[in-house]
């Protein structure tokens, strides 16, 4: 049933970003940033742990779990390392994720074919 769960919970947050798209004139880059907001704002709340830990990777990988960790590792550097934490704490917790992100986009890079798209 987790998998049912993850795939159910990951695809609602997909449909809200295809209701978006459809309508409503907001540009793509947009719609993400709404995302990642969303997940701060849910993650800081307390809101968006129940929904990760019932869902797990189906609330956790869409972008609005980039913004969960973000925020859930800001306030344990803060707990930790008081003000300094705030401005440190999301770009330690996602730092895998990022420095993952850009090795796989290098690594694209190398093995794939540029072009014009016209």
């Amino acid at each position: 049933m987790d998998f049912v769960w993850a795939f159910l919970i990951g695809g609602a947050i997909c449909v809200v970003g295809q209701i978006l798209i459809d309508f409503t004139k907001m540009t793509p880059a947009r719609i993400l940033v709404t995302f990642v907001t969303a997940g701060v704002v849910l993650g800081a709340l307390g809101v968006y742990e129940p929904l990760v830990d019932f869902a797990g990777c189906g609330a956790s990988v869409p972008l609005t779990g980039f913004g969960y960790l973000m925020a859930k590792g800001t306030l344990e550097a803060v707990r930790e390392h008081g003000l300094l934490g705030a401005f440190s704490g999301g770009v330690t917790a996602g730092a895998a994720g990022i420095a993952a992100a850009v090795f796989f986009g290098y690594l694209a890079a190398l093995f794939s074919k540029s072009g014009d798209k016209s």
